[in-house]
């Protein structure tokens, strides 16, 4: 399928899928790259086999005949988008089997300080593409046809869609060694640290990102133009490395955003019928992200075709529709997924001025296979009440001309408040009654407890605030986020635990307890402090010292024999 992406391991940085003559491997080869990115495809449309894999950069990259094959239909358009020109949209596979990468990261120090939503993809890749189509008398059927396609476990979607509007225009016109010098751009990047701002060089612009910390506050953007004042050339400065403009694309929904994020945040299976697949995509990483805080523990499909290995899995009836959000261009999905219990269909987006139509609530039963009108087809009903004030806010701010930043933020805050809200309740309900015993979890006694610690408190909404609670607790974003509650309150009580015996005087513990019982307790401490430099937990570096101080002072008061067993030369 591909041409050379089963071209021999490459040791050393040269010409793609070639070695560069006496060079020594590196000790690490493409540890900044894959910091970023897996690999670069290059997907193009071959007469005879249709979409084929035309190259794999870096070469030594594996990928399995399945990611392939994902990858190539995915990388394009399918003919119902009648896409002209050049299209950007993205996509989400499923990876088959395990690492692959022949330059394994550490992902730890990166997910231990990034928002749980922004985390790496542990069992996902993500496909960023960039599509061109356009006419050309030299080729067979008349036209230009290629994409090329970032694959990252990162959802950073604003800054590789960014990165993508600097070198595809590039690439299409210098074809492979604009593409290896944008490699080896990459690879001298800063790792993405969590909470800094970064300057990302690459054909001749500098990209300024802020990476999101879990300490930023999710309300405010903390990007300024900060740092190398004397830079050359003026740094692009991206506002945010993930965050879709959510007016523009809600802007056909706005009148169904509050039943639209109760669907999201009960983990509903919804598909997304979208004219195009930028549309679709964004509309579908829209959806998934206005539950945030909350990260989104469901699958989820961007771009999803026909031709997707996980079709059969997606479009059986002889099991319940599976908690997925897929979104597709192909009216045949109408016929295919009419068992779904909510399909939104989107029309053609609005080029002029104004506010597009507003798809409305139809019952499922007039789902058409054919035709099949704009509307969010679905027969559920919304516990909360209409926030009717917000609506006239954004259409007031759409008349007045106001900045499109402006109304995004005003939806994206509206939209925070109310996961706040009502995670906030939750957030009394703790794994630990005592360490380390788990208390377990009793809804009724949670739902007793709103009536003077609810919702209300945070948020004017009214409804039946009750039901929406006893339909979370079943769906996959609870038991997700008890996990990550737990995970999170484990990690601070080994934290609160290495402190607490690094405050206590060891000495005078020591005066009656045995040899075993004083090696026990070297070996444990020496257990925490691999486990806290590995940033398995949050400790201050003055504890870690202390730690390591303790653990040598302990051993010092050991026989001879077992300082030898313990320290071995």
């Amino acid at each position: 399928m591909d041409a050379l992406s089963s071209a021999g391991s490459r040791p050393a940085r040269g010409r793609l899928g070639a070695l560069s003559s006496g060079a020594q491997a590196p000790a690490a080869p493409w540890a900044r790259f894959s910091a970023w990115l897996e690999c670069v495809c290059v997907v193009t449309f071959d007469l005879e086999v249709g979409q084929a894999l035309e190259l794999v950069y870096p070469s030594d990259f594996r990928l399995t005949d399945k990611e392939k094959s994902s990858i190539c239909y995915l990388s394009f358009p399918d003919s119902h988008s009648g896409c002209l020109g050049d299209t950007q949209f993205s996509f989400r596979i499923r990876q088959c089997g395990g690492q692959r990468s022949p330059w394994p990261t550490d992902d730890r120090h990166y997910d231990s300080g990034a928002p749980v939503s922004l985390q790496k993809e542990s069992s996902h890749y993500f496909g960023y593409v960039y599509f061109r189509q356009v006419k050309d008398s030299s080729m067979k059927r008349g036209y230009f046809q290629k994409s090329l396609v970032l694959v990252s476990r990162l959802p950073f979607v604003r800054l590789f869609q960014a990165l993508l509007g600097l070198i595809a225009p590039e690439f299409f016109d210098k074809l492979a060694p604009c593409l290896e010098a944008v490699c080896n751009e990459i690879d001298q990047w800063p790792a993405p640290e969590p909470g800094q701002t970064l300057n990302l060089p690459v054909v001749g612009v500098v990209l300024q990102v802020h990476v999101p910390s879990k300490v930023d506050k999710p309300d405010c953007s903390p990007l300024k133009q900060c740092g190398h004042k004397n830079l050359l050339p003026t740094p692009l400065v991206l506002s945010s490395v993930h965050e879709l403009d959510l007016f523009r694309c809600f802007q056909p929904v706005l009148t169904q955003v509050q039943t639209l994020w109760e669907l999201m945040l009960l983990g509903e299976p919804l598909v997304v019928l979208a004219p195009s697949p930028t549309v679709s995509s964004e509309m579908v990483l829209a959806l998934t992200s206005c539950v945030q805080p909350l990260k989104f523990c469901c699958d989820y499909r961007p771009y999803f075709t026909v031709h997707d290995s996980e079709f059969k899995e997606f479009t059986t009836r002889t099991q319940a529709p599976p908690n997925v959000v897929l979104g597709v261009t192909n009216p045949f999905f109408i016929k295919t997924l009419q068992h779904w219990p909510h399909i939104l269909r989107i029309g053609e987006p609005k080029l002029s001025g104004g506010l597009p139509k507003q798809v409305k609530l139809k019952k499922p039963s007039r789902l058409k296979t054919l035709d099949t009108k704009p509307g969010l087809y679905t027969a559920y009903t919304a516990h909360l009440h209409r926030d009717k004030a917000l609506l006239k806010r954004l259409l007031g701010g759409l008349q007045k001309r106001r900045p499109p930043g402006a109304l995004a933020a005003l939806l994206r805050t509206h939209l925070l408040e109310l996961t706040q809200s009502f995670v906030i309740p939750l957030k009394s309900v703790t794994p630990w009654k005592a360490p380390p015993q788990i208390r377990p979890f009793h809804q009724d006694d949670f739902l007793r407890s709103l009536d003077h610690a609810g919702p209300q408190l945070t948020c004017i909404l009214k409804g039946d605030w009750l039901g929406l609670y006893r339909r979370f607790f079943k769906s996959p974003h609870f038991d997700g986020w008890y996990r990550q509650r737990r995970k999170e309150m484990v990690r601070k009580l080994e934290a609160l635990h290495l402190e607490a015996i690094c405050e206590a005087n060891i000495e005078t513990w020591m005066k009656d307890k045995s040899e075993v019982e004083v090696v026990d307790l070297v070996l444990k401490l020496r257990e925490k402090l691999v486990r806290a430099q590995g940033h398995q937990f949050p400790v201050r570096e003055e504890t870690l010292h202390r730690a390591q101080l303790n653990i040598e002072m302990v051993i010092g008061s050991l026989p001879k024999d077992l300082q030898a067993v313990l320290c071995p030369r």
